[in-house]
């Protein structure tokens, strides 16, 4: 069933991920050790910290199980899991106010999700301050960077990594890339995380746009799980 404010891709017209690397970035390692021993001290954006003040009140007050959509995009997925877990509290992020507001009418929050534009290199932080018993963190379908030289564009090669692999019981990322979750699930290994990777189920409902046009293309999504265990 489609659902509300979904945006639509064009489907069966998404190219391949071209990169240039053979297999595994022979400095992710080096990079993501370096992060794990080195504090980010990036000064927080205003907009980001406002953003943040706003939601952190919300979800201190909230007695139950938070989930965390990162990169939201247009927020179909934040509605979704929304949709498919009525007791929590899904909290969808993304840069960019444009993807967060387009083709939404009327109030684009809801009971139990919230729509932010906030920098998540700023608010990941933001959040592992304040604690948030997020039970489930997804990233779905992240910009892969897939040129070798924008490694530390990615996720996992980000200055930000060490606290974004501690939020959440479980992160959940989907790619149609599947490299992209092998150099995730090594670098979570570094940080003293195990993760398994699955194939996306084909026929399940997509939870973004982008998962329909891969799979509209012919593409395989493949689903990295990493288990946070609590220190």
């Amino acid at each position: 069933m489609e659902q509300p404010n979904a945006t639509k891709l064009k489907v069966g017209d998404s190219k391949r991920i071209i990169t240039n690397q053979d297999g595994i970035h022979d400095k992710l390692e080096a990079i993501v050790r370096k992060h794990l021993s080195h504090e980010f001290k990036k000064p927080y954006q205003q907009h980001t910290e406002k953003a943040f003040a706003e939601i952190n009140s919300i979800v201190q007050a909230f007695d139950g199980e938070i989930i965390l959509d990162a990169c939201c995009g247009v927020g179909q997925s934040t509605r979704i899991l929304a949709e498919q877990n009525p007791q929590a509290l899904v909290i969808g992020v993304d840069k960019s106010a444009n993807r967060l507001t387009r083709n939404v009418a009327g109030d684009w929050q809801s009971d139990n999700y919230y729509l932010i534009r906030a920098d998540l290199n700023d608010f990941y932080r933001l959040v592992k301050a304040a604690n948030w018993p997020i039970k489930t963190h997804y990233v779905l379908y992240p910009n892969p960077w897939p040129k070798s030289k924008h490694i530390q564009r990615r996720w996992h090669g980000s200055a930000v990594f060490p606290q974004m692999i501690q939020i959440g019981e479980q992160i959940i990322l989907r790619s149609n890339w599947l490299l992209y979750l092998q150099e995730f699930q090594l670098a979570a290994s570094i940080a003293g995380k195990t993760g398994e990777i699955t194939k996306v189920v084909e026929g399940q409902q997509p939870l973004t746009p982008f998962e329909a046009k891969y799979q509209s293309s012919g593409q395989q999504c493949w689903q990295l799980l990493v288990k946070n265990t609590k220190n």
